[in-house]
């Protein structure tokens, strides 16, 4: 997987969390305020479609993981 694979699991995966602890009807339900942790991940996301920074994609850069996929024709 590449970078940006990595942002969109990772943001997906945090919104389903967030939302789970946040809304009142799931059974994993903690405090309301997880809502604002959903509305913050898909803040960055909105911002990156125009600025193209995402804190998350420098640390997966920093980390090593690869940000395009290699050639698969190589012989």
């Amino acid at each position: 997987m590449i970078i940006t694979d990595w942002v969109h699991t990772i943001a997906g995966f945090l919104i389903m969390l967030s939302l789970a602890l946040g809304v009142e009807a799931s059974p994993l339900f903690h405090h309301p305020y997880w809502l604002f942790f959903t509305a913050f991940v898909g803040a960055n996301l909105f911002q990156y479609g125009f600025s193209k920074f995402c804190p998350l994609a420098m640390i997966l850069k920093a980390l090593g993981v690869a940000e395009t996929r290699g050639c698969c024709s190589a012989k």
